[in-house]
């Protein structure tokens, strides 16, 4: 049995005031807490020793302050407001317009909400059950429903005016709760609930942004002043870094702290002359931030060291092995029922016996269309796999990802008409070797890592030698089978 409850504090839009959470983590510091984590929906996660409960609640009434115990009831409203000025500017959608909107909000959600801009891709679209998305008609919103526990989304016909947001979300939220059941079966029904607002009739569709995901560690300028990125391997920040951190925000009157859904922090309008202030206090407590990006482009579900371990593990080897990731999002899930923002998705679960008996952990790799993070059409790369072999699976699909944009690019050019007459056509199907044993493939187009065979090495030219790289079994033990082209 833990000793801790898990404390979750909500910072509306990932706004955070270094007033407010200066004196949380300072009675956290008091109840013992010495690190904490943040979340994907853009919340502080805090491990809180039993003894000390009553102690942290009765400081948290004094400021006002709600958290949540062993339970994530009320789940956030998150948004793009990070992005803001230092990975999006341009249109009409500002910072101030984030706050007006957040100000009106005057009850805590139980469902997920989501501000986003449309021209960004740093924070998610559609992870919430209630998803605004700018539009390019000033002031006014797409809205998208996702009904609680299902994956399809819905479009409203509609555009809304940003100061309606926060009471159309309080009319639905009551509508949806009360009758849930009823509206999965006609969400048009929920639809013609929605009373007269300032709306707009919605012409065109959402057209979301191309994935790209941002740099967003270390110090980096924009206009006249600088932003600072912090990124956590371990996913734990020190809480005497984070006073620290407050305290220097305070005396550079810097009003606020920016949590990412990527888990880090971002602080921005540092000036040029207090620079030298913060880069003492990352070196007082040896704070790296300047990671590889094939370890940034990675979201992992809230407060779960399985998870974390995995994701570390695969890092490695994507490091080793020297592979492009460029483009893409990786998402990690060892529970169900947790929402994680990715192009890829490694998920765990127990294999069953008979559908019936729980035995070892397997991994599936999903990848969204057009690879995607904000795409809701999900297919599967490989099903069931042991863990022996999730490396090398999830190298493929990257593989699959890297080829299909190289494709792109050249019929992008033109040049694929151009050489018409040259182009190889590819059959819609292949031949590659399976273990009877354990049903583990060797395709010679992928090669087989764990066995050090590169790419493009033909099954008949493997040594003798050869074994399965899943149960050992030897190279007679192949069979041939036809499966899919989706070689690279």
């Amino acid at each position: 049995m833990k000793d801790f409850y898990t404390i979750r504090i909500n910072f509306k839009g990932g706004i955070a005031s270094p007033g407010e959470l200066k004196f949380i983590l300072q009675a956290a510091q008091e109840s013992q807490v010495d690190e904490v984590r943040f979340g994907l929906r853009q919340q502080l996660i805090l491990h809180l020793p039993h003894p000390f409960a009553r102690t942290f609640e009765q400081k948290m009434i004094t400021q006002s302050i709600d958290f949540q115990s062993d339970t994530n009831e009320y789940p956030n409203i998150i948004s793009s407001y990070v992005a803001e000025e230092v990975f999006q500017k341009g249109n009409w959608l500002t910072e101030g317009i984030y706050k007006d909107i957040l100000d009106l909000f005057d009850y805590k959600s139980k469902l997920k909400i989501n501000l986003s801009d449309n021209q960004q891709s740093f924070t998610p679209y559609f992870s919430g059950h209630l998803n605004f998305i700018a539009s390019t008609n000033p002031n006014f919103w797409y809205l998208y429903i996702r009904l609680p526990k299902t994956n399809k989304v819905f479009s409203f016909d509609k555009l809304i005016f940003s100061n309606e947001i926060p009471k159309l979300c309080k009319l639905l939220e009551g509508q949806i709760l009360e009758e849930e059941n009823s509206y999965a079966e006609n969400i048009e029904t929920l639809f013609s609930s929605i009373p007269s607002l300032i709306s707009l009739p919605k012409e065109t569709e959402l057209e979301p942004a191309k994935f790209t995901l941002p740099y967003y560690e270390g110090f980096n300028r924009y206009g006249k002043k600088t932003w600072l990125g912090i990124y956590r391997r371990n996913e734990y920040f020190n809480v005497k870094f984070l006073i620290k951190l407050c305290e220097l925000c305070q005396e550079t009157k810097i009003g606020e702290i920016c949590l990412t859904p990527f888990k880090s922090l971002i602080i921005k309008g540092i000036d040029e002359k207090n620079r030298g202030k913060w880069s003492n206090i990352l070196s007082e407590f040896n704070i790296n931030v300047r990671h590889a990006a094939n370890e940034l482009n990675w979201q992992v579900e809230d407060d779960s060291d399985d998870a974390l371990r995995l994701k570390l593990s695969l890092v490695e080897t994507f490091d080793k092995i020297d592979l492009r990731t460029f483009g893409l999002c990786f998402g990690i899930k060892t529970r169900p029922r947790t929402e994680v923002y990715a192009s890829i998705m490694v998920q765990r679960r127990r294999f069953k016996l008979f559908n019936f008996i729980p035995l070892h952990f397997v991994y599936d790799i999903s990848y969204t269309e057009d690879f995607n993070p904000n795409g809701r059409t999900k297919k599967y790369f490989e099903t069931s796999i042991l863990r022996i072999n999730l490396d090398e699976q999830l190298r493929r699909s990257v593989l699959k990802y890297n080829k299909m944009t190289a494709e792109n690019a050249i019929k992008a050019a033109g040049l694929r008409d151009d050489h018409k007459e040259n182009e190889v056509v590819r059959p819609s199907t292949k031949k590659v070797h399976q273990c009877k044993h354990c049903f583990t493939i060797y395709d010679a187009d992928f090669g087989d890592l764990l066995n050090n065979i590169p790419a493009g090495v033909p099954f008949s030219k493997l040594p003798a030698s050869y074994v399965c790289p899943t149960c050992e079994a030897e190279k007679k033990d192949f069979k041939v089978i036809e499966v899919e082209n989706v070689s690279i």
